[in-house]
């Protein structure tokens, strides 16, 4: 899953340590439930108060405090332990965005594992008495002094009071197809644009005209010639909407696996329409990329396919299918079947 506000993130990358740590304690359902809860809570907040992006952090430093957090909702820990554990966790798990910049490598898969793992590290760590760098985000040497907008600078975390709720999971986003979210619309939107072109040979290029946070992200902003070349790594092309959208619109449709194997990204006609595609900045869907309304919010883009005879193909969507607002909101049975299809080769029936 997904979850995008001032920064990025992947929620359900909480699920897998709290987890274990559930199954190594004997930890009853409920309290399971309450962890993944809080861990969802801490992260999708500091997501909506805190844009490491712009300071080229990688979103895991939003992943270790909110693991840590979870865990001490999981096993039932005092306030000062869990205090001085997400701060532990938080400390340990910065990293810079190299890791999904240039030749992107299968680092940029374990990485929330190896943060989850550290998280489980400090909590184990703090319930044995150690502390932490005290305070981790507000000191004089901290993270918001000396990593982010500096000594100066002012973040809001929105955060549930005493006994209030936690809803913040049920603002995420499930992803449908095994790619970058900011991909999932775009992909759609290739299905169907795909049937009003009889021959892709004659396509003269797509522009797909978009948020900025694509654009630099997995468009061609973000100047990786890495996005552009057929030998690229998986990890790569995930993050390149340009091969993405290039397969999709052949394809009609998008695999976890086969729509990245090497045969694949090396067809010809695919790396012919791969580089007749480029992205561009649109400030109206930058607007509706941060827009606080969840309704309102999206994700997509419109694209323009020129094709060598003149005419133009123009369409444009907002909302991923699967979203909540989409054509398709994702029910039980389409989670089921993306576990089945996920897990196939791994466990049985």
């Amino acid at each position: 899953d997904t979850f995008l506000a001032a920064d990025y993130s992947h929620p359900g990358d909480n699920i897998p340590p709290i987890l274990a740590v559930a199954q190594q304690k004997d930890s009853n359902g409920l309290d399971l439930i309450k962890g993944i809860l809080t861990g969802y809570e801490i992260q999708v907040n500091l997501v909506k108060g805190i844009c490491l992006h712009e300071h080229k952090i990688d979103h895991i430093a939003h992943l270790g405090p909110s693991v840590a957090a979870g865990l001490g909702s999981l096993l039932n820990l005092d306030t000062e332990t869990i205090y001085q554990s997400v701060q532990q966790a938080l400390h340990t798990t910065i990293s810079t965005r190299q890791s999904r910049k240039g030749d992107i490598s299968s680092w940029k898969a374990f990485a929330p594992a190896h943060a989850g793992k550290l998280a489980i590290e400090a909590v184990d760590r703090c319930m044995r008495g150690e502390r932490a760098p005290n305070p981790i985000y507000e000191g004089e040497d901290s993270v918001i002094a000396r990593i982010l907008s500096g000594p100066e600078a002012e973040y809001i975390v929105p955060l549930p009071e005493k006994g209030e709720s936690k809803k913040a999971i049920l603002e995420t986003y499930t992803k449908e197809h095994s790619a970058e979210y900011q991909a999932q619309a775009l992909i759609d939107l290739a299905r169907d644009m795909r049937t009003k072109i009889k021959d892709f040979s004659k396509i003269e290029s797509i522009e797909i005209h978009t948020s900025h946070h694509t654009h630099y992200v997995i468009g061609t902003g973000a100047n990786d010639p890495q996005k552009m070349d057929p030998n690229a790594s998986r990890e790569t092309l995930d993050h390149s909407i340009m091969y993405i959208f290039a397969v999709a619109l052949e394809d009609g449709k998008w695999h976890h696996e086969d729509s990245y194997k090497p045969e694949r990204a090396k067809k010809e006609t695919t790396v012919a329409l791969w580089r007749k595609i480029k992205t561009f900045e649109d400030k109206d869907w930058t607007k509706k990329y941060h827009d606080k309304d969840p309704k309102k919010k999206c994700f997509g883009g419109r694209v323009v396919i020129k094709m060598k005879d003149g005419t133009k193909i123009e369409d444009e969507l907002g909302i991923a299918d699967a979203n909540h607002w989409g054509k398709r909101p994702f029910e039980r049975k389409n989670y089921i079947e993306k576990f089945v299809t996920l897990t196939q080769n791994f466990i049985t029936k």
